[in-house]
């Protein structure tokens, strides 16, 4: 029942994590409350991958994909 509802957990993240990368291409959504909400959220694992990840020359975040594939390896090893 743990393994369970520690997995729906991880899935519900992954989606907070998705939905940050996907609104943050949209400027319309950036400064609305809900959307800083969930970037608290995502950024709760992402600012430490950032840190540690080189810049890589481009705009594009690594972040998302690097915690995903974690999470997607914890999933997969529980």
């Amino acid at each position: 029942m743990i393994t369970s509802a520690v997995i729906i957990v991880m899935n519900v993240y992954m989606l907070v994590i998705i939905a940050d990368t996907v609104i943050s291409y949209l400027p319309q959504y950036k400064n609305k409350e809900w959307a800083l909400r969930l970037s608290g959220l995502a950024n709760y694992s992402l600012n430490p991958i950032r840190r540690i990840l080189p810049p890589n020359g481009m705009e594009i975040d690594f972040s998302p994909l690097v915690v995903l594939v974690a999470l997607s390896l914890i999933k997969i090893l529980w």
